[in-house]
Parts: C-alpha cells; structure tokens; sequence
C-alpha cells in the first residue's frame, strides 16, 4: 500500500494532506524520511511529528461519517490556528476533515470523516456526483441568465460543465453542478453581471440538507453511507484527455463570441442529530 493511502486510512488526514506532509518530510518510515509513492510493508512504523500511525481496520469499523449544516463565516480548514475553522466549530472527539469546500461567505451541507479514502474517491476529477444549491442574486434572473448558466460559462481557463438551472423566484436560483471549481458559482454569476448575496448547498449527492439546522451536525446513516461506497466504488481518478482538450476549445470559442458581443463582468478580488451549539449532537 502506498504511503499516503495508509496515513488516509488510519483517519489521520486525507490523500492529499498526507502528500504534503511528506513533502514536508513530518513522515517517516521505520525512522528514515521516505519519498512520495513509498509503499508500506506489515511489518513498517509509520510515523507523522514522532508520532505512531495505525492501520485501519479490515472493516473500517471506526471511521466517521457526517453531515454538517456549516453557516457562514466558518473556514473549511483543518488548521486549528484560523479563526472560526470547521474543527473547532464542530469540537468531535475524533479526527476528522472536510471533504470538499464550502466559501466561508456560504453556507449549508458538508461532508466531513475520518475516512481519508472515501475523501479521495468522491473528490477524484470526472466522478460528477451531483451538488445541489440555492443561490440569491442581486438582479433578477432570467430565461437568458439561466440558459448562459447551464450550457457553460468561461471562468478560470476552461469552460465549466453543462448543468441543471432553475428558477426558484425573482432573485433565486437553484443549481445542480457535477464538478467543483473554486468559487464557481460566485464566479459564474459575475461573469453575466450578477452579484451573489446568498448561497446555500442543499444536497451532496443523495445526502439532502433537510430539516439540519445552521451549526448542527449528524452522523450519516447505514442507508446513505450505501449509497455513497456504491456511487463511489468505480470512481475515475482524473478527467480523461478527450474531456480537456474538448474544454479548451470550447473556452477558446465562447471567449470569442463574448468578446464580440458583451465583455466579461471583472472579477473582484477579495442518522443522529446535533443540537445547536459547539460539538453537540441531535
């Protein structure tokens, strides 16, 4: 097993995470600094700052699974020295990380585990598991506003992928993407001219929001968790090549055509239920 697959495992941090701590060579193996893609053996100690990493167990029978309702102005960073991080904000006994992010403008559903491979699974490019989010807007929205949303819009050298919008009232507007862009809704809207005011994800895949209130937490069920490892259990590590190429050419085209038609906005810099309140459970 490679190196950062069995520190994900162990719950310690996700695959990605564990490559930067090797890269910052806080890992060891049997007290020597490995190299990125190391394997493990049996019979190896792992180790992260000095300190011993377990194998997981067969079964996984200690990982952790959650829903969190995260409002805004929490940071979605396992760093616990920023302010109004999500670890602290949830205070659970366990070690556990994000799966994905939420902007701290946002606000609504988070996975988070202490499960580091699932992370990787469901965050791995070209799994288009769905994100559902209701977005308020600064002008009124309109056919045209949702039709430009839909098939793609320019951000960030590419062409974001087709997806669902709707009309939810004057100023709101429901969304259904398959990828994750930084910021890619915010920066979708200011590419038309429209400012975002509010922004809520509502669904992760088949896990809904529902009735979880704003700060609370609870632990998916056997049911979800199912669902999950089946949509999951053939998951793409990377977009393919076709896929890419086919995005750049569109982004090439679409940036034409708007330039020749109306310029681009700038962008401007800048289950078990919880209760409310920190660390506390439904």
């Amino acid at each position: 097993m490679r190196l950062n697959k069995f520190i994900s495992d162990s719950g310690f941090c996700s695959r990605r995470e564990a490559d930067r701590l090797i890269e910052d060579r806080r890992v060891t193996i049997n007290g020597q600094l490995p190299e990125l893609g190391t394997k493990v053996q049996a019979d190896d100690t792992v180790q992260v700052d000095g300190k011993p990493i377990c194998a997981v167990p067969e079964n996984k029978s200690d990982r952790v699974y959650i829903a969190y309702n995260k409002p805004v102005g929490i940071t979605c960073t396992t760093e616990r020295n920023v302010h109004g991080n999500i670890i602290d904000a949830i205070g659970h006994k366990q070690r556990i990380f994000p799966i994905g992010r939420l902007d701290k403008p946002s606000e609504g559903l988070i996975f988070l585990t202490s499960d580091g491979d699932i992370v990787n699974k469901i965050l791995r490019a070209g799994n288009e598991h769905d994100k559902e989010y209701i977005v308020t807007v600064d002008k009124p929205v309109n056919p045209h506003f949702v039709q430009r949303m839909a098939n793609g819009i320019p951000i960030l050298d590419t062409v974001t992928k087709p997806c669902k919008v709707s009309i939810e009232s004057k100023f709101v507007f429901k969304i259904i993407l398959t990828q994750g862009l930084n910021r890619q809704i915010r920066r979708m809207c200011e590419y038309l001219g429209y400012k975002v005011t509010k922004l809520k994800r509502t669904r992760i895949m088949n896990v809904e929001l529902g009735r979880l209130k704003v700060g609370q937490w609870r632990e998916l069920t056997s049911k979800e968790m199912a669902e999950i490892n089946s949509a999951v259990a053939h998951s793409k590590k990377t977009a393919d090549a076709t896929t890419a190429q086919h995005n750049a050419t569109i982004t090439r085209s679409k940036q034409q055509a708007d330039h020749n038609t109306k310029p681009a906005a700038p962008l401007k810099k800048r289950a078990k239920m919880a209760f409310k309140g920190k660390g506390k459970r439904l």
